[in-house]
């Protein structure tokens, strides 16, 4: 622990002060978990409160030990929204494995969204497998969250800041996708993406 003098003083207030606010948040998004039918393992933490949405008869799993940073205050490299976690679709289906950490992220899911262990999240991602609406006009009159198909995300994949995961993208184990990219397709194994939509940039490792 730093010795606590003038120079180390308001950097362990604020330290305090931000366990107290994430504790307390914490407590707070189990509570509203449990009202919406949401299965969070166990050793999740909320910094800030995120959104939470579960249609009825669809299903919604956190892993264990998962980072949710909602606040302006949890992450230093601007996050602009809180995290939302929400199913939009009839018997929807959204997944997110063991120690994951996300900052302003929205994960929407009209059908499947898998997400690995140990995934992580930029500031202000999005991942969704559906349009939300319909891109023609008559059918968006109607309702309904549009076009989707399934996204799933391996384990130890890391996302930029402000990148897109859009329907029908799949993401190998282990790959990063650069700052503000868009994945519209599949992204193999063990390899850094870029671009709109994201390409193959090179093999990470070896």
């Amino acid at each position: 622990m730093r010795p606590v003098n003038r120079d180390s003083l308001p950097h362990l207030v604020r330290v305090a002060w931000e366990l107290s606010r994430s504790w307390a948040c914490t407590l707070r998004t189990r509570v509203r978990a449990a009202w919406w039918g949401i299965e969070l393992g166990s050793g999740c933490e909320f910094h800030g409160a995120p959104i939470l949405r579960r249609l009825p008869g669809t299903r919604l799993t956190v892993g264990a030990r998962g980072r949710f940073r909602s606040a302006t205050w949890s992450n230093l490299a601007g996050i602009n929204r809180p995290c939302v976690l929400a199913t939009v679709g009839e018997g929807a289906v959204l997944r997110i494995g063991d120690d994951c950490g996300f900052s302003g992220t929205v994960v929407g899911a009209a059908l499947s969204v898998t997400i690995g262990n140990r995934v992580m999240a930029g500031v202000n991602t999005m991942i969704s497998d559906t349009d939300w609406h319909p891109v023609d006009p008559a059918s968006r009159a109607a309702g309904g969250p549009g076009k989707a198909a399934p996204v799933v995300i391996g384990d130890d994949v890391w996302l930029g800041a402000n990148v897109l995961v859009l329907q029908g993208a799949r993401i190998g184990a282990g790959s990063s996708i650069a700052a503000s990219s868009v994945v519209t397709g599949e992204i193999p194994p063990g390899v850094l993406a870029a671009g709109s939509p994201a390409r193959v940039v090179r093999v990470l490792g070896g």
